[in-house]
């Protein structure tokens, strides 16, 4: 009878995982510089462990974030940017391939793309005389 009255409580807790949120172009403000997102080509959201959605502009907008310590690292569930050649559509920051390059017009001039595969960022790359970098070169970069 034990078993049962328990069921319950583990659904809810099942219920409550961290979500990434689709970012609202038009709508949502970014959490660092507070301007509202415009360009879907840009941008990024950390999810916290325990369900909070921080979104931003800019991929500079989220390094800074990132890296003030306002929330710790362990407790990021989600740490997700806009890939460039497929707008709106959010992908693993860690995973992501970026350029940084001056002829990128990026929303808070962080002059950094993230792309899903290798191949599309080399092209990009190339085409704007940009450097490759890493998440972690990328996290140095603006610190």
């Amino acid at each position: 009878m034990k078993v049962i009255a328990v069921i319950p409580f583990l659904f809810l807790f099942l219920g409550c995982a961290p979500e990434p949120e689709a970012l609202k172009f038009g709508v949502d403000f970014c959490y660092t510089c507070k301007m509202t997102l415009m360009d879907k080509k840009f941008g990024g959201e950390i999810v916290t462990q325990k369900g909070k959605v921080y979104k931003f502009d800019d991929i500079k907008c989220m390094i800074d974030f990132y890296n003030s310590g306002y929330e710790s690292e362990d407790q990021m569930a989600f740490k997700l940017v806009v890939d460039y050649s497929n707008p709106e559509n959010l992908i693993e920051a860690q995973e992501a391939y970026y350029v940084k390059s001056d002829q990128i017009r990026s929303p808070m001039a962080g002059e950094v793309a993230a792309f899903n595969t290798k191949e599309t960022m080399d092209l990009r790359k190339k085409e704007w005389k940009g450097i490759w970098l890493s998440w972690g070169e990328l996290v140095t970069e603006f610190k």
